[in-house]
């Protein structure tokens, strides 16, 4: 017993002396980079527009407090690995590491929908830019073309408009309602993609420049073909971001009029997500 309360003790003293909680932290008060919007109201969708376009803004600078997100703009990947195989043109071992994206300090938000049923949203924003950079091991077939190497790979697209889809599960926390965002799904478009990929060839660098200049003289085929390099990629940064993101803010403070679990789901038992 004695043990046990010079444990306790040790833990609250250690949580003071490095300045961290030993709860999960959250803000309890509105903050003013946030535009609060009530759903029922007829101009919901431009509010929640205004509302999602100040977040993205703010995470250029910091979301203080926040202090999981490291750097969002550029956003560091440690590794994707992808199998993609759906055609006799695009068979492809792909995987990414040390990955730096560059662009999502830029983004604008041109919609924002949240839906009543489930409290689901469909985001669609602009990104000007979007930069990729980092180490890459290939093997398989892009556009009929036999590939097998490993070096760096950087991609630079033009204009991406991406469409989010996400799903999220209400809960309880210390009074207020928050979001669990449990998955992300993208669509994109773009109006142009230049690419490198070194060492493509084990260092037969005309064979290699000329199968790169032939990827960006057709950068639409080449898109269609990293299409799920490119949709994992931009989920898994979305998914990473929007999940630390709403634990931290309450959903009250972006939607005024939201239920809470028991009103939405009609049960009072409610388990939280495990902390990201």
């Amino acid at each position: 017993m004695l043990m046990n309360i010079k444990f306790s003790i040790f833990v609250v003293l250690f949580c003071f002396a490095v300045n961290v909680y030993c709860e999960e932290k959250f803000l309890t008060d509105p903050p003013d980079y946030i535009k609060s919007c009530r759903i029922a109201d007829k101009n919901f969708v431009n509010c929640s527009t205004e509302s999602i376009q100040k977040l993205f803004d703010k995470l250029n600078d910091g979301i203080p407090g926040l202090d999981s997100i490291k750097s969002f703009d550029p956003f560091l990947l440690n590794r994707i690995k992808i199998t993609q195989g759906n055609s006799n043109a695009i068979n492809l071992k792909v995987e990414l590491a040390n990955v730096q994206i560059i662009g999502f300090g830029h983004t604008h938000v041109l919609e924002s929908i949240v839906y009543p049923k489930d409290y689901s949203w469909k985001t669609t924003f602009v990104l000007p830019v979007m930069k990729l950079k980092g180490d890459y091991s290939l093997f398989g077939r892009i556009l009929l073309i036999p590939l097998n190497g490993r070096g760096e790979v950087f991609l630079d697209a033009d204009n991406m408009t991406v469409v989010m889809r996400t799903k999220t599960k209400l809960y309880s926390k210390g009074g207020f309602t928050f979001y669990n965002v449990t998955t992300t799904d993208v669509d994109f478009k773009l109006e142009g993609l230049k690419s490198y990929f070194s060492n493509l060839f084990n260092g037969q660098k005309q064979l290699e420049d000329s199968t790169n200049k032939f990827f960006n003289d057709n950068w639409r085929m080449l898109t269609d073909a990293l299409y799920t390099v490119i949709t994992q990629t931009i989920e898994d940064i979305l998914l990473d971001v929007l999940r630390k993101i709403f634990h931290f803010i309450p959903a009250n403070f972006f939607v005024e009029d939201i239920p809470t679990p028991e009103q939405l789901y009609g049960s009072s038992k409610q388990k939280q997500p495990k902390k990201p």
